[in-house]
């Protein structure tokens, strides 16, 4: 996959909250069938998904679910645009024409839990000894739950992984161990008088929220705690101050600016030393297109901080059910399917990350990926912390607020003040945000 379409597949679908955000205040857009009835015995199951090599994998193998269950299965593979704009319509129209949803549990699932959107899978999840929901990764299941249901499903998995020049530190003693290791190589090996940069990682304000996570929980801090702003904790100001200095001394100009799209290609052009971004990112690196790392690229674990090394572990895409549908047994059969421990240990084998424990723990699910890297990615996610941002509804907001001290480290000015400040419109935002959802 080249690097601008995977970008779009991972990248654009952010659209998707703003999208289901407004739609929540919105009447019904568009002529959808409303609920009531049953079904027709012909009437084909229902659904819809990002255009994702996941649900690429699952599209060949649909003629499997549909002999098993005896009905067609139609599943529109849409962009970000069309995804937004379709829940938008459907939803809010109470449309029955959609049964199953791939959703982001830890972007738009609160929003549609809190219009009663998504159909809830606690008593199927939990009451189905075969399927084994305590199978699942504790960090992905527990993001699967809001307000004490199971609303979604992960199928998808994401953690951030440490990508290094081998070439550069053979002589360090291999790649960094901890975050005080990463400052001091990053440091040591800029030379910007070369164009060249020891570290390169998101700096812009609301993109770089989600890869700070790791630095933030590695610093022992979080988002909130206790249902209060906690980002300027101390602990949360020395993980804003570290970042900042790493990519104010130790990154290229115009850090500020870069997101995911920015920041990887100077990586995979081979114009810094370290990279810390998602896991799945990492097929770009080995593309001889768009990358000229060849075999010098490493991987490695997040590295510790202060409170151990804690990364954020992920579920990136879920499933859910269209609580309008009416066929949310034959629906629930499908995400059962596409869930189970064999197929869960299938798609991992062929490159697609899971969020099953019983996946991860068979060697033979990892082999297609790089050793280093699969080393990495099962130990990230044995230390992963299930949220990368906080649960709100207003995601793209809040991660606004958090994000201004990160810019203030980068560009060199005052963080105590500016996190002071944030934390006190974030701790105003928490408020209204929990009115909302009391609303």
């Amino acid at each position: 996959m080249s690097t601008s379409s995977q970008f779009v597949s991972r990248r654009s679908f952010a659209k998707l909250a703003v999208g289901v955000a407004a739609a929540a205040g919105m009447g019904s857009l568009g002529a959808c069938s409303a609920r009531g009835g049953t079904a027709s015995p012909d009437a084909p199951l229902r659904i819809m998904a990002i255009n994702h090599v996941w649900s690429l994998a699952i599209k060949r193998r649909l003629g499997e679910f549909e002999d098993r269950i005896g009905r067609k299965v139609s599943m529109a593979l849409l962009t970000a645009d069309q995804l937004a704009s379709s829940y938008n319509v459907k939803l809010n129209a109470s449309a029955t024409d959609v049964d199953i949803m791939m959703v982001r549990a830890l972007q738009e699932q609160l929003v549609f839990s809190h219009n009663g959107w998504l159909a809830d899978l606690t008593d199927r999840v939990e009451g189905d000894q075969a399927y084994g929901w305590s199978d699942f990764q504790k960090a992905p299941r527990e993001a699967s739950i809001t307000a004490g249901k199971v609303l979604s499903v992960p199928v998808v998995t994401e953690r951030p992984a440490l990508y290094y020049r081998k070439d550069l530190v053979e002589d360090l003693g291999g790649p960094p161990r901890t975050l005080n290791d990463l400052m001091e190589m990053s440091l040591g090996l800029t030379d910007r008088g070369k164009g060249f940069y020891g570290y390169v990682g998101r700096g812009q304000r609301n993109g770089a929220v989600s890869q700070w996570s790791s630095f933030l929980y590695s610093f022992g801090g979080d988002f909130v705690v206790d249902g209060k702003s906690a980002i300027a904790t101390p602990e949360a100001l020395a993980a804003y101050k570290f970042y900042g200095k790493l990519l104010k001394q130790a990154g290229p100009p115009g850090a500020t600016n870069m997101s995911l799209e920015q920041s990887l290609p100077v990586f995979a052009q081979g114009k810094a030393a370290f990279f810390i971004d998602a896991d799945a990112v990492y097929s770009n690196f080995l593309d001889p297109k768009v990358s000229t790392l060849g075999k010098t690229v490493g991987f490695a674990p997040f590295p510790a901080g202060p409170a151990g090394a804690r990364p954020h572990n992920i579920p990136s895409w879920s499933l859910g059910i269209n609580q309008f549908s009416l066929l949310r047994d034959d629906a629930w059969e499908f995400i059962r399917w596409a869930s189970s421990p064999g197929m869960a240990a299938e798609l991992q084998a062929d490159g697609i990350p899971g969020a099953r424990q019983s996946a991860w723990s068979d060697p033979k699910t990892l082999a297609s990926f790089p050793p280093e890297l699969a080393e990495a990615m099962r130990l990230n996610a044995e230390r992963g912390v299930g949220h990368d941002r906080p649960s709100v509804l207003q995601v793209g907001r809040a991660r606004d607020i958090i994000g201004r001290p990160l810019v203030a480290g980068i560009l060199g000015n005052p963080v105590d003040s500016t996190a002071r400040d944030a934390d006190a419109e974030f701790a105003d935002f928490l408020v209204r945000d929990n009115r909302h959802r009391e609303s």
